[in-house]
Order: structure tokens, then sequence, then C-alpha cells
């Protein structure tokens, strides 16, 4: 079903990638609504309307479902369960199935791995016992991740040797959890596309990716060379598993570089940090395309517009250099109004466009 412009799009999730979706919506001439539990996030400052409520509050969903034309989420730490309530209401996509996926770690490996991804080795850990024996069958060192509700480096504890087992449990407070064996790998990059209702798809070049203390600190396109094989064959999986989902929207799959092939990490059902890059450096970027797929509408091109773009996140007080910043000609600068920087948190991101004049 077709939204037209002028429609009102909700957006379940009020930070940074809500924000960019609203002002991406904004420019095709649609209004967007934030519903979020926060009392000033800071995408309802570029949106028409703003409703705070919880997450699970289903009574409010289903209110805040009967308002919008259609609605989408920004990020996967929310109950699948409660936005039932939305989607009864309103068309949602990406669909509730991703999202269950994608948010519980375990669940994500095994459905990668019947479509012939390739993940690290794991095992799911439930108990203090389970996570010695998977320590016995994958070895250390190893990192044990909570299944559920983790990002930028939250709900980890690395295990370096059998000893350190102890800390760990403690670490991630006996939630279920996963022991993943490390990967040896030469890069890390991502694989970001998007599938309209209608099952056309289109991908974006795949970044470099750098992370530094479990938080992505810059994307590079294009990837080395050394890499394209590995690019191509996770292209294809991602390819799949987004027909596989009945995708709608824009879809991140993370990958490791190891050994010529692609080492399976993680899916994002949403729009995605490495994909920021896309805002200046694409023909399109993800948040518009998002927009596009949601409602409907035909995808837009997204040929890079320049021979190298690089964005990189600006953490905690990185954000103070606003000035130098602007300072510089190939520099773009976003920032998402969080107030006071914290340590480790995304407070915005510059990309660099390097060559247009050259292209």
């Amino acid at each position: 079903m077709i939204v037209s412009p002028g429609s009102t799009i909700g957006i379940v999730g009020g930070g940074q990638l809500g924000r960019m979706l609203a002002m991406a919506a904004a420019q095709l001439g649609y209004k967007c609504h934030i519903y979020a539990p926060d009392e000033h996030p800071p995408a309802a400052e570029v949106a028409a309307f703003f409703t705070r409520g919880d997450f699970a509050d289903q009574e409010a969903l289903a209110r805040f479902g009967a308002s919008v034309d259609v609605a989408t989420y920004e990020f996967e730490n929310i109950a699948a369960g409660p936005l039932g309530a939305l989607g009864a209401q309103v068309p949602l996509y990406p669909p509730r199935k991703a999202l269950e996926v994608a948010q519980d770690r375990l669940s994500e490996k095994e459905f990668v791995a019947r479509l012939g991804g390739r993940p690290a080795p794991f095992a799911a850990v439930d108990t203090r016992d389970e996570l010695d024996a998977a320590l016995d069958r994958i070895g250390a060192p190893a990192i044990l991740k909570t299944r559920r509700f983790g990002y930028d480096g939250k709900g980890q504890a690395r295990v370096m040797a059998a000893g350190d087992a102890g800390a760990a449990w403690e670490a991630v407070r006996g939630a279920p959890s996963i022991l993943e064996g490390f990967v040896r790998f030469e890069e890390e990059f991502s694989i970001i596309l998007c599938r309209s209702a209608s099952g056309k798809t289109v991908t974006w070049d795949a970044p470099r990716n750098v992370h530094a203390e479990g938080i992505l600190r810059t994307s590079t396109v294009p990837a080395p060379p050394e890499v394209t094989a590995a690019v191509e064959e996770a292209r294809q999986l991602a390819l799949k598993v987004a027909e596989a989902l009945d995708y709608v929207g824009v879809l991140t799959l993370e990958f490791f570089a190891a050994g010529g092939g692609a080492v399976f990490n993680e899916m994002a059902p949403r729009v995605h940090n490495s994909g920021h890059w896309t805002i200046e450096g694409a023909l399109t970027s993800q948040f518009e395309n998002h927009i596009r797929a949601v409602c409907d509408l035909p995808l837009g091109a997204t040929d890079r517009v320049a021979p190298s773009v690089t964005m990189q996140n600006l953490i905690g007080e990185d954000s103070k250099a606003w000035h130098e910043i602007l300072s510089d000609r190939d520099a773009r600068l976003h920032l998402y109004g969080k107030g006071e920087p914290r340590p480790g948190r995304k407070m915005g991101h510059v990309t660099r466009l390097i060559g247009r004049g050259e292209r």
C-alpha cells in the first residue's frame, strides 16, 4: 500500500536514528510522530508530533498506531510482543519476525546458519556449568554475550582463559547468554541493504568498520580490495536473509573478513551507524530509502558520490571539536542534540568526502 507524501509516519524510539529518519521523511513531505519513554528525546526536536510512552504499554502503542499511517522502529532493543498492538492498528515495518530474530543472539545465529551463513563458533549458555562446558568445546579466548538487549559492547565479557569464566558469568549477571569463539579476522565490514514491499532490493558499498571498546569509531568506503570476495559472499547472504524474513526497510548485517571469506557477526533490523556515511556520500541515504521502503515508494539509487568517504563517530568529548570540524572543507558535521557528553556516548558524527573534485 503506497503511503503518499503528507501522511504521518510513526517512529518507535527517539534517538539519533529516529532523528535522522524524521529529517529524511520531512524532505519527502511526510510528517513524523515519535513514540519514546524519554522526556526530551533527540528525534522529537525535528518531528511534527511526540508521544511519551513506555515501550511495553500495549494500550498506548495501540493509540499511537491509530494516529499514524504507517509505523517503523529505530532500534531493536524493544520487546517484540507489545509491538503487536501497534501492528494491529497500522502497517509496521520491518516485520516483527525480523525483530524477534535479531534481538536474540542465539536465534539470530541459528537463523543465519540455516541459510548457509557462517557465524563464529557459538554455544548457548544458561548456567555456570554450561559456560564451563561451552569453553571446553569452543576454547578460549572467547566472548560471553547476553542473548538479548546488548549493544555498543554492553552485556559482554571477554574470557581470555578458562579461569576467567567466573568473572565473566558475574559480569553478565547470570542472564541467558551465548559464548562465541574469537575470530582472527583481517577486516570488519557491514552489508547495508534496503528492500521494498514489492521485493526490490538495493545495497550500498560495504564500509570497512573499525571498533574500539565495542563501539564503532569509523566506517570507510570503499572497503579494501582484499576483502572483495568476502563482501560479495556476505552480500548474497544478506539478500537471502531479507528474502526469508519478507523484509521491508533497511537491514544491516555485520561481518568479519577472515581466511578469504565472510564470517557473520550480527544483524540489525534498522538503519545503522555504519551507514551514516550515505547521507552525504551516496545518491540516496539509508534514511531516505528506509522511508521510501516503508511507504512503498520506488527506492533511490545508492551510488557513491566521491572516490572515498569516511564517517567518524563523535564519542563523548569528541563532539566539542565542532568548530574545528566546521573549518574542514571536506567535513560534514552531524550533532544529535543529546546535551552533556559522556564517555562512550555517541554525540554525533562527521563525514568526509575525499577526492570528490577528482571524480
